[in-house]
């Protein structure tokens, strides 16, 4: 009967396992910060051999952020670019809840909490060894 309990135990905990979505860094970006960005993009689609796949205007932030290969651009004034050249990275993620609820509960803390920002929604989280990272999750493209 134990034996019976304990297989019906890992059976519900696979099958639960199974249709919950699995939290997924999906990339990793290094952030460099400029102040000049078409010199960078430039730069950075020549050594990576590759073309900016992003590129927009952060204008709540005074910010152009671009995209080349793993490199994410932020280009601004010094002003701007002050409360951001702490965080060492970007993450990519595909549940950017599943992520918050799980370093919350490792003992990150939450500098930016979740928020809309142009490409879908972001958070800044200080990991509990110290680390400041962005996590990004784009927003899903309406069928046309």
């Amino acid at each position: 009967m134990r034996l019976i309990a304990i297989s019906l135990f890992f059976f519900m905990t696979s099958t639960f396992a199974q249709n919950k979505t699995e939290m997924k860094v999906l990339e990793v970006l290094s952030r460099f910060y400029v102040q000049e960005i078409e010199e960078s993009i430039q730069l950075y689609e020549n050594l990576l051999s590759t073309k900016c796949s992003l590129r927009f205007q952060y204008e709540e932030t005074g910010l152009e952020i671009a995209q080349v290969g793993n490199v994410l651009i932020l280009a601004g004034s010094e002003e701007a670019l002050k409360p951001f050249r702490e965080t060492k990275a970007t993450f990519i993620v595909n549940s950017i809840e599943e992520f918050k609820n799980y370093l919350i509960e490792k003992g990150s803390v939450m500098i930016r909490d979740i928020k809309e920002v142009p490409t879908g929604k972001n958070m800044t989280v200080k990991h509990c060894d110290g680390t400041m990272i962005e996590y990004v999750e784009f927003a899903k493209k309406e069928l046309e």
